[in-house]
């Protein structure tokens, strides 16, 4: 009996919940989003990229030259993954978000110990990574229209991780504030998607009326696709260390109004 008291007097030992870290978890949970339907999330842009080249290339190329000797295909390559890996960023946190919000799993997301830096971390890291992974297999499809090598790797691979994390916290700060595909739609149709044609993907901004060419200096997804040329052919319009300078304070900027809006827990905790 007294050996019975002396166990039951002992206090329990509740488990910590602040043991560990929950944000693997839901990175990996993210990751294998859209790698399940692969077929979808990566190879349809890829696709997509392909048309444009195909009829941009078809119509264009022998007609228009670039910065001077530089073909009008390899200059138009660079430009389609970029904006596919833009696009592709953008979509992966923002439809994960709205998409648990609406069929109610969002709750699943908010009881767990997790921080708000956990959750930006993992919906940003996977954004990235599917926009990397849809950039590379553009380029690997477009090696079979062009050889196009970048000059300088590491500026190309600077420039792609930087604009796919500007465009993956904007898909988080959307996510946020949609709460039904239409807002989505109107935030992804009025401003991304005019951000992005008008970069400069298809054309070199020294071709716009000084006008519009001082409008185009105003777009941070220019710098975005300007740094990404200059890393293959080492010619751009603006210098490379000025759109790196613009690419990560927007990045900067960016990040701390969406850990903000985590750490409030805006339209989350409602």
């Amino acid at each position: 009996m007294t050996q019975s008291a002396a166990t039951s007097s002992q206090p329990l030992v509740q488990p910590r919940l602040d043991a560990g870290s929950g944000f693997p978890t839901l990175l990996r949970k993210e990751l294998l989003r859209f790698w399940k339907v692969s077929f979808q999330t990566i190879a349809a842009p890829v696709i997509t990229a392909l048309l444009y080249l195909l009829v941009f290339a078809h119509v264009l190329e022998g007609r228009v030259t670039v910065y001077g000797s530089v073909p009008y295909t390899s200059f138009l390559i660079p430009g389609l993954m970029m904006m596919s890996m833009l696009q592709n960023s953008f979509a992966n946190p923002s439809s994960s978000l709205i998409q648990s919000r609406i069929t109610g799993n969002l709750v699943f997301m908010l009881l767990p110990p997790l921080s708000h830096r956990d959750i930006f971390g993992a919906y940003v890291l996977a954004a990235i990574a599917r926009g990397l992974a849809v950039g590379l297999c553009v380029w690997a499809v477009a090696l079979f229209f062009v050889s196009l090598a970048p000059v300088h790797p590491l500026w190309v691979l600077v420039f792609a991780v930087l604009a796919c994390g500007i465009m993956a916290v904007l898909g988080v700060i959307a996510g946020l504030w949609s709460e039904k595909f239409d807002q989505l739609a109107a935030f992804q149709n009025f401003l991304i998607m005019p951000a992005t044609f008008l970069s400069g993907v298809f054309y070199s901004i020294h071709t716009l009326p000084p006008f519009w060419q001082s409008v185009s200096h105003w777009n941070p997804i220019f710098y975005t696709i300007d740094g990404f040329r200059y890393g293959f052919f080492s010619v751009s319009d603006v210098s490379p260390w000025r759109s790196l300078a613009v690419v990560t304070g927007v990045f900067l900027a960016l990040s701390t109004y969406a850990l903000r809006l985590l750490a409030s827990g805006y339209k989350l905790r409602n």
